[in-house]
């Protein structure tokens, strides 16, 4: 495993813890919706990646799911930001929409092409395979081919420290987890969380709810709904923008009196749904994931042809720094233990 990063302010605990209409032509946009100007430094000279273009295909979440193709789509802004790199995205409806996509990437003679999540596995593959000499990038799936790099994570293991969270903390000891697709990084997720659950509360019962898309905040509310309903008082979500609709029922039963908590995923949550209801989240640093590949492209340094799988020892995955606001100081130590056995080895977290 190739290590990465390092502790970033996202990623600390006492001691650092971690998917939309389709394009015909790529969406002229930055994180602010701007044009994607390329950037000059103080003193007017071109930045070393004005010259290259990278582009980004969502999965069919969208690109503001609030989770991880935005994540994704933020570390891209950071190279532009740096660099003055031509960054862009194409959202997809559908998987139909996929090898268009990438396709058009290709056409524009782009210098990278990423595609964002397991479900883009296959499109990756045929378009890469058709255009060798084209670069490409995925995350969430691995892709065999020269002129491909993938990028993983051991979701199982951030998973599962917010698994310790929520069985020390449930005063019911019912449990919820809901998942978008069954899919097998979302499975990571279940397991990993479950794991850590029964490793510090093995009364508690978890009770696992697919919505079956990653698009549907409709049907990750109706899930939640249910779950909640039998007697569960925190719900863990690995959904993508399905997982707003777990936010969302977690609010109408705050304003109504009773008190529940939802466990965020890939970005930290709260900043978005707010802490009153965010016990903490399970950040995925995809955003650093995709700006490492993409500035290793602008330099020179491209690894087609490479698997890197991210977890608790490269701070790919983890718990953000305001887990602090709602979770105690003794759970957040014991989420540290627990961190530190992972790391050396001393517990394996199982990934299926």
């Amino acid at each position: 495993m190739k290590t990465w990063f390092k502790s970033t302010a996202g990623l600390v605990l006492a001691a650092t813890l971690v998917l939309s209409g389709c394009g015909t032509k790529p969406a002229p946009q930055d994180a602010a919706g701007s044009g994607s100007k390329p950037a000059e430094n103080s003193a007017g000279a071109s930045k070393k990646g004005e010259k290259f273009n990278i582009g980004m295909v969502t999965d069919i979440g969208g690109v503001n799911d609030k989770s991880f193709n935005q994540s994704a789509w933020e570390g891209l802004n950071e190279v532009k930001k740096e660099t003055g790199a031509n960054v862009k995205y194409l959202q997809s409806k559908s998987d139909a929409d996929f090898i268009p996509n990438l396709n058009q990437y290709v056409k524009d003679n782009y210098n990278l092409t990423w595609g964002i999540g397991f479900l883009m596995g296959d499109a990756i593959k045929t378009v890469a395979a058709q255009n060798p000499k084209s670069n490409f990038a995925i995350i969430d799936n691995v892709v065999e081919g020269p002129n491909v790099e993938s990028v993983t994570f051991a979701e199982q293991e951030g998973a599962y420290l917010t698994g310790v969270v929520a069985g020390l903390m449930t005063k019911t000891n019912k449990i919820g987890f809901v998942g978008g697709l069954k899919i097998p990084v979302i499975e990571r997720f279940e397991v990993g969380f479950k794991a850590g659950v029964a490793a510090v509360n093995p009364n508690a019962k978890v009770t696992i709810n697919y919505a079956a898309a990653f698009d549907k905040p409709d049907l990750g509310k109706a899930a939640a709904a249910t779950i909640y309903n039998d007697g569960a008082d925190i719900i863990f979500h690995a959904a993508g923008a399905t997982g707003n609709g777990v936010f969302n029922e977690a609010k109408d039963r705050v304003k109504a009196g009773k008190k529940v908590w939802v466990i965020g995923v890939d970005k930290d949550q709260s900043l978005e749904f707010g802490d009153d209801v965010t016990l903490t989240s399970m950040v995925k640093r995809v955003d650093q994931a995709v700006k490492r590949v993409t500035m290793d492209v602008i330099d020179g340094k491209f690894q087609g042809g490479k698997n890197v799988v991210l977890g608790l020892k490269d701070d790919g995955v983890g718990l953000p720094e305001t887990s602090k606001k709602n979770v105690p100081a003794d759970v957040l130590k014991k989420v540290d233990e627990y961190k530190e056995k992972i790391v050396k080895g001393e517990i394996k977290v199982p990934e299926k």
